[in-house]
């Protein structure tokens, strides 16, 4: 599975070091490490590494999650908490599936602090919690081998997708393009609209589009940009009559 591991801005060495010994274990070798607060080639992370420090030396750096995830299919960020505003954090097993039928998945770990905010999970498609007692706090390393144990060791291989969805810099380009389109015809405003798009986030993200559908739907939207411009540019005589409710069997 080409499986790629993202850790957002992790702080010590030594964590980056065992999360790389600990993707190995699982057969993960793509680690993407998102404004790192520290040097991932020091020496400690090496040590920490053990057999994994081609992992480290082979590591891709970013400045931002989205770069993170642009050639990614499918983005599972990892949180303990329920956040309001998000969808659930999922069983692995309910996830395990959807991971394994996606061509280019991501896992997504925070930093070791206050692991992903809220900016981060509207990132991700979906979110896994891993089980655990009422202390659920895990260790980097730790949320890592588990997590990848749980969709690359846990079942066999299911056979290979062949309906490739959008990249999320595809799907990103079109939630940035329809946020500007619920501006523009008066949709939602400045303080609703973080919340309005998340709400159509989930729906569209459930949908897994293909590049061509994500195509498809900013057609839409550009259709809808030129349609209110035109009308501006025409007057108000060019605005369609306004339409009553639709008459019913009680309607006289």
């Amino acid at each position: 599975m080409n499986l790629a591991v993202v850790l957002v801005s992790p702080k010590t060495p030594g964590n980056i070091g065992a999360a790389a010994r600990a993707m190995l274990n699982m057969g993960a070798r793509d680690l993407r490490l998102v404004a790192p607060r520290c040097d991932h080639l020091d020496s400690g992370a090496v040590a920490m590494a053990v057999h994994a420090a081609d992992l480290l030396r082979e590591a891709r750096l970013y400045p931002t999650l989205r770069e993170a995830l642009a050639d990614r299919d499918l983005s599972v960020g990892t949180t303990a908490r329920l956040r309001a505003d998000l969808p659930a954090p999922q069983h692995p097993g309910h996830l395990r599936p959807l991971v394994r039928a996606a061509a280019a998945p991501a896992l997504v770990f925070g930093p070791e602090e206050t692991g992903l905010i809220n900016s981060d999970l509207e990132q991700c498609q979906v979110t896994v919690r891993v089980p655990t007692a009422e202390y659920a706090s895990l260790n980097l390393a730790q949320a890592v081998l588990l997590v990848c144990y749980e969709f690359l060791q846990g079942v066999d291989e299911l056979p290979e997708r062949t309906r490739k969805t959008a990249t999320r810099e595809e799907m990103e380009a079109m939630y940035g393009h329809l946020h500007e389109t619920m501006r523009l015809i008066g949709y939602t405003d400045a303080v609703r609209a973080r919340h309005t798009l998340r709400l159509w986030r989930a729906v569209l993200d459930r949908a897994l589009m293909s590049s061509a559908e994500s195509r498809l739907f900013r057609g839409l939207l550009r259709q809808v940009a030129w349609k209110v411009e035109d009308a501006a540019r025409r007057g108000p005589a060019a605005l369609p009559p306004a339409q009553g409710p639709e008459p019913t069997e009680d309607t006289p």
